[in-house]
């Protein structure tokens, strides 16, 4: 059975989802631009139950309040907002609806968060070691340092790594994406790589997040459901 969804945002991302998402057993029935996302009504989704959103750092906050109020929920994949989370949190709860959130929709990269977590767990009992992270982009990102970057970064953090960690970011051509990790002492050096080979995964996360999304009430980061994903495709099953 064909899920009713909402796209909020015709980006890159919000059209690759656009592209994608019949294959994941959506019917889309409402898109919106930046033109139209003033627009939001129950009227203009046309029966959609979900949404993903993939705006603007400033612009996300208010879309996720109208789409809690309008009952849908929502996948945002959206970063620079997390300021207004406890607001959205507020807003969720008030409405009963839902709401996925991620610095980063790509399977593999919340896998290699949590194996960068486990490696800064490791390095905690070894002083002599400091470390540093570092990420490329395409020359058309927003931000620098990433939501990514920055969370890998409170992973390692929470995890007990207190040493020196030093960031840093490039913007350039059309890369996609790289993250590194690395920990280094006079000895030796350890790197951890992880390098997106399209959009097509963080897309495919996202819808996967939307399937998983229905029915739900409260917050969620994708991490957090992870473990009950589902991520064959469904269209023709």
């Amino acid at each position: 059975m064909s899920i009713p969804l909402a796209i909020v945002g015709l980006g890159k991302m919000g059209r690759l989802v656009r592209e994608l998402a019949p294959e994941y057993g959506f019917d889309i029935r409402a898109t919106f631009s930046r033109s139209t996302i003033g627009e939001l009504s129950r009227a203009a989704l046309q029966g959609a139950e979900v949404a993903i959103e993939f705006t603007t750092p400033t612009a996300a906050p208010e879309n996720l309040r109208r789409l809690a109020g309008l009952g849908l929920n929502t996948v945002c994949g959206t970063t620079g907002w997390y300021d207004d989370l406890p607001a959205i949190r507020e807003a969720v709860a008030k409405a009963h609806s839902a709401l996925v959130f991620s610095a980063n929709f790509s399977v593999g990269v919340n896998l290699f968060a949590e194996i960068v977590s486990q490696a800064a767990a490791l390095f905690t009992q070894h002083p002599e070691y400091e470390a540093w992270g570092w990420e490329i982009h395409h020359s058309t990102k927003k931000d620098a340092l990433s939501g990514t970057l920055k969370k890998l970064a409170a992973e390692m953090r929470a995890a007990g790594f207190s040493g020196p960690l030093t960031l840093s970011a490039n913007r350039a051509g059309a890369h996609i994406g790289t993250h590194e990790i690395g920990f280094d002492s006079a000895a030796d050096t350890i790197t951890l790589r992880h390098t997106a080979r399209s959009r097509d995964g963080f897309a495919r996360g996202a819808l996967q997040a939307a399937r998983w999304i229905v029915g739900k009430q409260g917050v969620y980061e994708f991490r957090e459901i992870l473990s009950e994903l589902r991520p064959e495709v469904v269209a023709g099953g």
